[in-house]
């Protein structure tokens, strides 16, 4: 179902914020627009920009939040979703049981 949700969400998935947009619509019950509203203003642009590849691409760089393509010495995996969820202030599972597995 996540998934579905991610595509459903229509901004391009990781490739733009959709995937942002989807973790707040699926962590805090927040309908599509306000879930849009609040992931701009976290990442400091406008709302239109969710959804231009190019500007995510060069904001998902600076934040190191993650990448389609993989590129040397920027995170992935686990590490963008723990930066997404600090990012983001939400809780994500799947960061949480690694957390508690390193202590």
């Amino acid at each position: 179902m996540p998934i579905a949700h991610v595509m459903a969400s229509g901004i391009g998935g990781m490739r733009t914020a959709g995937d942002l947009v989807a973790w707040m619509q699926m962590s805090k019950k927040m309908r599509i627009n306000e879930a849009k509203q609040y992931v701009a203003d976290k990442l400091g642009i406008a709302v239109i920009d969710l959804a231009n590849e190019e500007v995510m691409r060069e904001i998902r760089e600076d934040l190191d939040i993650g990448l389609i393509t993989a590129i040397a010495g920027k995170v992935k995996g686990i590490a963008a979703k723990k930066r997404i969820a600090d990012l983001l202030e939400i809780t994500i599972p799947s960061v949480e049981m690694f957390k508690a597995k390193l202590n």
